[in-house]
């Protein structure tokens, strides 16, 4: 196409309008932008990884909007995550990034449900922090790493606003903490009888009863496979994506 019924429209005195040229990178940069904001999610740097990282940050934020200063993991953004990290033939393994001191035990008890019943590799990682309700996500991987200056904190299930003084209100805080208890022992290689004697320790805390437990105390109790750092825990998830390759190999080769 050649160039002549613009001049022939500046010739005739007409404005022109500029040519629209597509601003791709602008996009893509507003688009990473607007990830980082919402689910604290950021495009892969270079090629496309087959590996998909969730990390699980600040206060898990359940049925009630936190304030706007707290850094939190909505588990309304996190829950669909999951969901496409299932259906995304692409993604062939999960890495879970926790620095977290808790939050609502419903919300993250969902996000350890749902870990725990993906059909793909997962390797989770403790690096600060994985206290409270962050410790049945911990578990909730296939494979579990905790740094060595990270800590998890260990305590009985807290209930805040009113509470009515009457034996139902007790029984129901009882069955709350017998669902995380059993999720933790269930995926983990703690006993229940170790587990339960960390959470109700009152000789460990000042101001709470529970056990704060560092590094390789966490690997001793049998609450975390290893000590490690992000290159075990990548290391490991390959080493999952191959097994599960080689597997399902296996049972695809007729008999």
């Amino acid at each position: 196409m050649t160039d002549q019924p613009r001049r022939a429209e500046r010739s005739q005195g007409q404005a022109v309008p500029p040519l629209e040229v597509p601003n791709e990178p602008m996009q893509e940069e507003g688009g990473i932008v607007a990830g980082v904001e919402a689910l604290g999610q950021t495009n892969p740097v270079g090629a496309e990884s087959n590996i998909y990282c969730l990390p699980i940050i600040g206060q898990v934020e359940g049925h009630v909007v936190l304030p706007p200063q707290n850094k939190t993991t909505k588990y309304e953004h996190v829950i669909p995550q999951l969901v496409a990290v299932e259906q995304n033939d692409n993604v062939e393994g999960l890495l879970i990034i926790l620095n977290t001191v808790g939050g609502d035990v419903e919300a993250g008890l969902a996000i350890a449900e749902m870990v725990a019943s993906l059909n793909k590799p997962t390797v989770s990682l403790v690096l600060g922090g994985g206290h409270s309700i962050g410790v049945p996500i911990a578990v909730s991987a296939d494979y579990s790493f905790i740094a060595e200056t990270a800590s998890m904190t260990i305590h009985p299930i807290r209930l805040t606003g009113m509470v009515i003084g009457v034996p139902q209100s007790f029984e129901y805080m009882e069955k709350m903490q017998e669902r995380v208890t059993r999720f933790v022992v269930e995926h983990s290689q703690v006993s229940e009888t170790v587990f339960r004697e960390l959470l109700l320790n009152t000789g460990e805390m000042a101001r709470d009863i529970g056990t704060t437990v560092v590094g390789r105390d966490a690997v001793r109790y049998g609450l975390i496979h290893e000590v490690g750092g992000i290159g075990h825990a990548t290391a490991k998830l390959k080493q999952l994506i191959a097994a599960r390759k080689q597997q399902v190999q296996l049972e695809g080769t007729p008999q």
